[in-house]
């Protein structure tokens, strides 16, 4: 019998936790699923993350109540997958922001991601009937932007290719804490289904190079002091690293799909299958490993019926 598709099978609401990362920093948790960043700067607040719906929105929302009063005024976007970012229109921010190269992929992909990820995450996208559209930046960057929130500086950047090709981290100086949607991730599995595998290992040794205090990652617990930061940067390279070099091997010698998938699981198993979502993310990362080991710079574009072609190929 084939496994349930994605987290089709995971309808299980999750326990939501709201940590202190720093002060007027919090990262909002749930268990594996998609994570949310909340910046308190002198007269409003930054919200890095959207989640996927808006109904999802106003937990983060009743979060941000419990600390604070201050209007939201921005809302910054990591990259353009639907998880993260068809909520926004809950926030009612005058600020969306994501980068110059997140805001095209919305224009080549967004849809197609949507109608994607709304089939493998059907809990995520309960009350999804609230959702205005994709979600559209109202502000681009290139390289880096810096937004001060009264006297409290937030600097959102490009550290390199990893999760996407347009991945941001945001960066709160006076407390040395970064927001690195999933470019870091901590006891889940990273998702490289339109990742950079050849490229992540920099981008993490650009986020470490800031030496950050503590992190707030993509997915799993926030990551407060510098042991659990260098835990998790550990982690996640070791996860795509252990991903990509089989299926490196595989394609070296002619190797089909299905060789590449049997040489991941054996690398991966072990170490990493108790992740969130792991068995979700797996057929995806291997698919994409795969292409990139045979000279595909640019990911494919995922479609609902794609994601079932491929995932019933490798899993039956």
């Amino acid at each position: 019998m084939s496994k349930a598709f994605a987290s089709a099978g995971d309808m299980e609401e999750k326990n939501i936790s709201f940590t202190k990362v720093g002060e007027g920093l919090y990262a909002f948790t749930a268990e594996g699923d998609p994570n949310t960043g909340v910046i308190i700067g002198d007269e409003s607040v930054m919200i890095v993350e959207a989640q996927a719906t808006p109904r999802l929105a106003r937990k983060v929302i009743e979060c941000v109540r419990s600390v604070t009063d201050k209007p939201i005024s921005h809302v910054v976007l990591t990259h353009y997958h639907a998880v993260r970012v068809l909520g926004a229109s809950a926030y009612g921010a005058g600020e969306i922001i994501m980068s110059d190269t997140a805001r095209s992929m919305v224009a080549e992909r967004g849809q197609e991601d949507w109608d994607s990820e709304f089939d493998r995450f059907p809990r995520l996208f309960q009350g999804h009937e609230e959702i205005p559209g994709l979600t559209w930046p109202t502000t681009t960057f290139s390289d880096s932007l810096t937004v001060y929130l009264g006297k409290r500086r937030v600097d959102i950047m490009h550290l390199g290719r990893a999760h996407t090709a347009g991945d941001a981290v945001v960066w709160v100086p006076d407390q040395e804490v970064m927001f690195t949607g999933d470019i870091v991730e901590y006891h889940s599995a990273c998702y490289c289904g339109d990742g950079h595998f050849g490229d992540w290992a920099d981008t993490l040794a650009n986020i470490a190079a800031f030496e950050p205090k503590s992190i707030a990652p993509g997915r799993g617990d926030a990551l407060v002091g510098e042991d659990m930061v260098a835990k998790a940067l550990a982690a996640t390279e070791d996860f795509v690293t252990s991903t990509y070099k089989p299926v490196e091997r595989v394609v070296a010698r002619g190797g089909s799909l299905k060789e590449a998938w049997d040489a991941v699981r054996e690398s991966c198993d072990e170490k990493f299958k108790d992740y969130a979502i792991y068995e979700h993310c797996l057929p995806f990362n291997v698919a994409r490993a795969y292409d990139e080991a045979r000279g595909i710079d640019t990911p494919r574009v995922w479609t609902a019926q794609r994601d079932k072609d491929m995932w019933n190929a490798l899993q039956n």
